[in-house]
């Protein structure tokens, strides 16, 4: 493993600090998959740090908003700035997030993972998993104030996670600008910066008038139906949470946004035109994407089975499921997919986790009593099910697959986009019901797998979806569309580009707020 002093010698050009610093509790259980180089010259990188003024990466719980902030971490370490991610430990001991920064940490040798120690919330009844992650970050913020304070006055900008809008107190506080990184949608930002002035405008609550086409500014029309669950009722505590989350968002001096120009043009001018604040003033935004996960495993040494599998298959011949961490079907639903997938007569590589039923969403999945008997051997010869994980950024490069069945998470949306995948829609959670209205109709990347939105998907429409990717007319067009979103993504991160252009603006107004800072100071 290389030190910081290496990497100092290998890039004479750039400044000093070449090194993602993160902010480690010693107690964290997988710090033994950290090098014990980091642990030990822990000082020393501290000492670097303060060599340069850092920028300061704060991202919420799971491992959705984890990714795209490593990722942005490398995007500020390739222009040769200093920065350190603050990680916050989960009350609960979330395995699933721990795993996934035990991954990071093996694929990113130079990154040191330890977290910042938060109390217990001293609450379990959460009407939704989003109010515990909001109550963990605001309970979170004496823990970041200290880390803060310790690193000043050597702290550039403190960039926050959509779900840290409590931290803005903290930042001000301090006196440190901050900004946010929004790691999802352009077109989701849009919608929530409106909707604070825009939901009491309805006539009622989104649940109670679920077939209502809600109208937003360079979005397209999405029913009452697909809009996030937890602002389904406008009176609830959880949507009040959430607009007034959607209202501080205003009070950053920017924000980050994890998509390109080309892909979401709509919503991007509808921001700048102050479309979607009207009578107030909407902070820069900056289309910085696709931050995606490369297509290797970096630090881990051995090639997932699915992978020498997929080797052995023709070029796009292979449907690939994948539906996220805290993606989880009923047995029946599973069953149905089962039946839909061998019906289709296509090769598949499918990720099965257990139901939501079961204790343990890291636990191994039985297979033989989830799918149905005798499935595995019938469909040994086309397909590949793997248990809980599959390595996805590689899974969706490999030249095998020709299609994508996702849950609509951003980051899978992005990565299907810079892989040349076409996707079968399956929203479940969070905002992906508006990803998939988003990725069908305005992007045109993916078709919906009908009846989401009820109890079962039956194994006709699994299969029906599965042939239109797979072997149709249909399916052929899909697959050019998504090839040109493919190009017009790595043409965005080019040097000059649209993507590479909005984070020079944004470096732009560090340095300016810095010059402003030490004016001041003299």
């Amino acid at each position: 493993m290389q030190t910081t002093a290496a990497i100092q010698r290998q890039q004479p050009d750039k400044p000093k600090t070449l090194a993602i610093h993160v902010i480690y509790r010693t107690a964290a259980p997988y710090l033994h998959l950290v090098s014990h180089s980091h642990v030990k010259n822990e000082s020393r990188l501290m000492a670097v740090m303060a060599a340069q003024k850092s920028v300061i990466l704060y991202p919420s719980l799971g491992v959705g908003h984890l990714n795209p902030m490593v990722e942005l971490a490398k995007l500020f370490l390739r222009r040769g700035l200093a920065v350190v991610i603050a990680v916050v430990d989960s009350p609960d001991k979330d395995s699933v997030s721990a795993d996934a920064i035990a991954r990071l940490a093996a694929a990113n040798p130079d990154i040191a993972f330890r977290l910042l120690p938060v109390p217990s919330c001293g609450r379990e009844d959460y009407p939704h998993a989003v109010m515990r992650i909001m109550d963990v970050m605001r309970v979170a913020n004496p823990a970041l104030r200290e880390f803060l304070m310790g690193a000043l006055p050597d702290v550039e900008a403190l960039v926050l996670d959509m779900f840290c809008a409590d931290a803005l107190d903290v930042a001000a506080e301090l006196g440190i600008p901050s900004y946010f990184f929004f790691a999802s949608a352009l077109s989701y930002l849009a919608i929530m910066l409106r909707l604070p002035e825009y939901y009491p405008t309805v006539p009622s609550s989104f649940k109670d008038m679920p077939e209502t086409a809600l109208h937003f500014p360079g979005v397209p029309p999405i029913r009452a139906l697909d809009m996030a669950a937890t602002l389904q009722d406008r009176d609830s505590d959880m949507a009040k949470a959430r607009l007034a989350q959607c209202t501080r968002m205003l009070e950053a001096r920017g924000i980050l946004v994890n998509s390109f120009d080309w892909l979401e043009s709509r919503a991007l001018e509808a921001l700048r035109c102050g479309l979607c604040t009207p009578g107030r003033s909407t902070p820069p935004v900056h289309c910085i994407g696709p931050l995606v996960l490369p297509g290797n495993t970096g630090g881990i040494s051995e090639r997932h089975a699915c992978l020498e599998w997929l080797d052995t298959q023709p070029d796009r011949s292979v449907v690939f499921l994948s539906f996220g961490s805290l993606g989880r079907f009923s047995t029946a639903q599973l069953r149905e997919m089962a039946r839909g997938l061998e019906n289709s007569g296509q090769r598949f590589l499918w990720v099965v986790r257990n139901p939501p039923e079961h204790q343990s969403n890291s636990a191994e999945p039985d297979l033989g009593s989830l799918l149905p008997e005798d499935f595995l051997e019938r469909t040994r010869e086309r397909g590949f099910v793997v248990k809980n994980w599959a390595p996805q950024s590689e899974v969706l490069r490999h030249p095998s697959i020709g299609g994508f069945a996702t849950h609509c998470g951003w980051n899978s949306a992005l990565e299907g986009i810079a892989s040349g995948v076409p996707m079968i829609c399956w929203p479940l959670y969070a905002e992906q019901r508006m990803n998939k209205v988003l990725m069908v109709e305005e992007m045109k990347v993916g078709v919906a797998m009908e009846g989401y939105e009820e109890e079962l998907v039956k194994a006709e429409e699994v299969e029906t979806k599965v042939r239109l990717v797979m072997a149709s007319d249909e399916g052929e067009e899909l697959r050019q569309r998504v090839m040109v979103a493919k190009e017009m993504a790595v043409d965005a991160l080019k040097t000059g580009a649209s993507s590479d252009v909005a984070f020079d603006e944004f470096l732009t107004d560090l340095q300016k707020n810095r010059t402003s800072t030490e004016k001041l100071a003299t």
